[in-house]
C-alpha cells in the first residue's frame, strides 16, 4: 500500500488539478537572463542597434515606397519599448543572480578569514608557549659552567694527594697480579 503513488491513492488530494504543468528552470533561465544581459551590454550590441535604427530611420525617410513607418517612427518606439521590456527584467534577474555570487563569495572569503585569524591566535599562543619552555631547558653553554664550577669546588675540596704513598701501592698490586697469571 505505501509503493502506491500520490496519483493512486485516495486519501491523498491531489496537488494540482491541471494536466499539463509548465515547468521552468530557475537556473537555466538564470544564465539565459546572464547571457542576454552580457550580450546588451556589448560595444557589438550598440553597435549592430545603431547601424538598425540608422536604415530604418533612411528607409522610411527617403525611400517613398518603402516607407512601412512613417515620421514620427511609432514602429521603431514600439520594438524599442519591447525591447526593454523584456531586457529590464533580464538584467536585473541577471543582476540578482551576481549579488547572490557576490554574497557567496563574500560569506566564503568572511568563513575563511575568520579560519585563518583563529589559526593565527594559535599559533601565536604556541610561539609564546615554546619561547617560554625554551626558556626554562638548560642550554649546552648554562650545563657547561655549571660542570667548571663543580669541578673548580671538587678540586678546591680535595686534598692534594702525594705520589710515593698512593703510586708504590698500586704499583706492587700490578706486579703481585702479573706474577700470578699462569706461564
Amino acid at each position: 500500500m505505501s509503493d502506491l503513488s500520490a496519483r493512486q491513492r485516495l486519501d491523498t488530494p491531489l496537488t494540482s488539478r491541471r494536466r499539463f504543468s509548465f515547468n521552468v528552470d530557475a537556473e537555466a533561465v538564470g544564465r539565459f537572463s546572464e547571457s542576454i544581459a552580457r550580450y546588451l551590454g556589448t560595444g557589438r550590441y550598440l553597435a549592430w542597434q545603431t547601424a538598425l535604427v540608422i536604415v530604418w530611420i533612411a528607409l522610411n525617410l527617403f525611400a517613398v515606397k518603402l516607407q512601412w513607418d512613417p515620421y514620427p517612427f511609432i514602429l521603431l518606439n514600439l520594438a524599442f519599448s519591447t525591447q526593454a521590456a523584456y531586457a529590464a527584467p533580464l538584467i536585473l534577474l541577471a543582476q540578482n543572480r551576481q549579488e547572490n555570487r557576490d554574497r557567496v563569495s563574500l560569506e566564503e572569503d568572511r568563513r575563511r578569514a575568520e579560519q585563518t585569524k583563529a589559526d593565527t591566535e594559535y599559533l601565536a599562543r604556541e610561539l609564546a608557549a615554546l619561547r617560554l619552555a625554551v626558556g626554562e631547558v638548560a642550554t649546552r653553554d648554562y650545563l657547561r659552567r655549571e660542570l667548571e664550577e663543580l669541578r673548580e669546588k671538587l678540586t678546591e675540596l680535595m686534598p692534594p694527594q702525594t705520589p710515593s704513598d698512593g703510586d708504590a701501592a698500586s704499583k706492587s698490586d700490578n706486579s703481585e697480579r702479573r706474577s700470578k697469571r699462569p706461564g
